[in-house]
């Protein structure tokens, strides 16, 4: 009987947590954020114990689940909704190659070792460290990595200097430029950075993305 009991529930979960899976929206894992991973865990350690505690009613893991799923879908409404938290809790992209040049401070500060690097590296084929024009390692620890192009030549990576109306300040940085300047540039167009959804840097050109121009 307990076999039996155990099967039931384990097919049950099964259907259930595809279910909430399909609600919460989820990606492949190696693209989960923090928030997504700690979701995901806690379900799985929830469904575990259940299956072992036959004895145990199914709704006192049915109803954490849920909660979760509730939560789950709450932050990712505020983090679609908030550049700030959703930096705080899923981070941001770092650079980590720059023309050919290895960001050591950055690899550092993000404890992305040199093994890591060039296995990610080896894993795109990559023999060169130089072959690469611009590399980030992103949110979710994967390499993102543009190599240059046949010619060698360089070419201008857009940097972003506003997202969801939020100033990128290490952008304008890595471009020499200020908070002033780019205020004054966006003054020309009769623009507050509050007015731009999304404004990037290239060729010495800034290319903007108004909020009315988006949709709602």
């Amino acid at each position: 009987m307990e076999l039996f009991t155990t099967v039931v529930r384990t097919l049950f979960f099964y259907f259930f947590i595809t279910l909430a899976y399909r609600i919460m929206g989820k990606r492949e894992v190696g693209q989960l954020g923090i928030i997504d991973l700690i979701v995901s865990i806690l379900i799985a350690e929830l469904v575990a114990i259940s299956i072992e505690n036959i004895k145990d009613s199914i709704f006192l893991t049915i109803l954490p689940i849920s909660v979760l799923v509730v939560l789950e879908l709450i932050l990712a409404y505020i983090s679609v909704k908030s550049r700030t938290f959703r930096t705080i809790f899923g981070g941001k992209p770092s650079l980590i190659i720059a023309n050919g040049k290895i960001n050591y401070r950055e690899m550092v500060k993000q404890r992305y070792s040199m093994d890591d690097l060039l296995l990610s590296l080896r894993q795109k084929e990559i023999r060169n460290v130089e072959d690469v024009e611009y590399a980030f390692l992103e949110p979710n620890g994967k390499l993102s990595i543009f190599k240059y192009n046949f010619f060698k030549l360089k070419t201008a990576y857009p940097m972003p200097l506003v997202v969801d109306g939020s100033l990128q300040l290490h952008a304008l940085k890595y471009i020499h430029k200020t908070k002033e300047w780019l205020e004054l540039e966006l003054k020309k167009k009769n623009l507050s950075i509050k007015d731009v959804f999304y404004a990037f840097y290239k060729n010495k050109k800034i290319y903007i993305v108004k909020k009315s121009e988006t949709l709602n």
